[in-house]
């Protein structure tokens, strides 16, 4: 089976393409082949463009790419390289894949929870929820997701990863986390009611590897964990799990003269809950935080 993937060299394409370079034929696009190599693995088979691929010849794509969303602040400029980084590339995919005879008929897409906009921490959010705030986050994936959704036919299947704080120490925001954490000079930020949708690093690839496996699946999926908690709940877990103190506090008013806009989605989340992986009999290893973070440390 030959399998399609693009943002292979982030922190959750490395870890899937571990599971699948010895099982099928991996084609990765990149724009660094040579780290490409380092990263994944000489098994495999990469591009500089979506032109050097045959999409009759492609089964299953896997489209992780994107510019990170919270790396810089978000200038006009940098929400334009996000937004091309994301829509643009995922658009270039469904045109390629409408205009093949023989389509792959798979196409797993990456989303974000941001989908949803900010969110009352008692309001909770499935795949259903139809009343997302309107902000940025939320366009950006509503964009996306309609560029990929734009190749949906009888021939290809669409699903849509619509994920949260993905934790691991390869990279994300937990490694960005662990230095002040381990400092003993963590802490929450803003009020610390603002809840956060987690999911190991470990989860996020068996869902991906789950939804390949079961064909009847389509749409949107939230890619996280059972039990969210908030900032302040996150906070204190993770120092426990350190055996740190964690007394520092960001003020909302820190946050947003260091990051502007983007210290929006440091300030607010949403409450998500993985309605449908868990209709569909997915199960999770880790549900609880504090039984994931142990994993992570130790």
């Amino acid at each position: 089976m030959n399998i399609l993937i693009t943002g292979g060299t982030g922190l959750i394409g490395q870890e899937l393409c571990k599971f699948l370079i010895n099982k099928y034929n991996l084609v990765v696009l990149t724009r660094n082949e040579l780290k490409a190599r380092q990263l994944i693995g000489q098994n495999s088979r990469f591009v500089a463009c979506l032109s050097e691929v045959d999409f009759n010849d492609i089964d299953i794509i896997i489209n992780l790419a994107g510019e990170p969303i919270a790396d810089k602040r978000w200038s006009d400029k940098q929400k334009q390289a996000i937004i091309d980084s994301r829509v643009g590339i995922t658009q270039q995919i469904s045109d390629y894949v409408n205009a093949a005879e023989t389509p792959p008929h798979t196409f797993i897409s990456g989303s974000a929870i941001g989908f949803y906009g900010r969110q009352n921490a008692d309001v909770l959010v499935d795949e259903t929820f139809d009343k997302p705030y309107d902000e940025f986050s939320h366009q950006l994936c509503r964009d996306w997701e309609q560029a990929a959704l734009s190749s949906q036919s009888e021939k290809t299947r669409v699903c849509l990863l619509r994920t949260g704080v993905v934790l691991s120490r390869r990279g994300g925001a937990l490694k960005k986390m662990l230095p002040a954490f381990s400092w003993g000079m963590g802490g929450p930020m803003g009020s610390g009611e603002q809840i956060m949708s987690w999911i190991h690093i470990d989860d996020m690839i068996q869902l991906i590897l789950f939804l390949i496996r079961h064909t009847e699946l389509h749409g949107a999926f939230n890619a996280t964990a059972p039990q969210p908690v908030s900032n302040k709940e996150f906070t204190n877990c993770l120092a426990n799990v350190l055996n740190r103190p964690a007394f520092f506090w960001l003020p909302e008013r820190f946050l947003k003269w260091a990051f502007g806009e983007m210290s929006d989605i440091l300030l607010y989340g949403q409450k998500v809950i993985p309605k449908k992986a868990l209709d569909a009999n997915y199960r999770f290893r880790y549900q609880s935080l504090e039984e994931a973070l142990k994993q992570i440390m130790h």
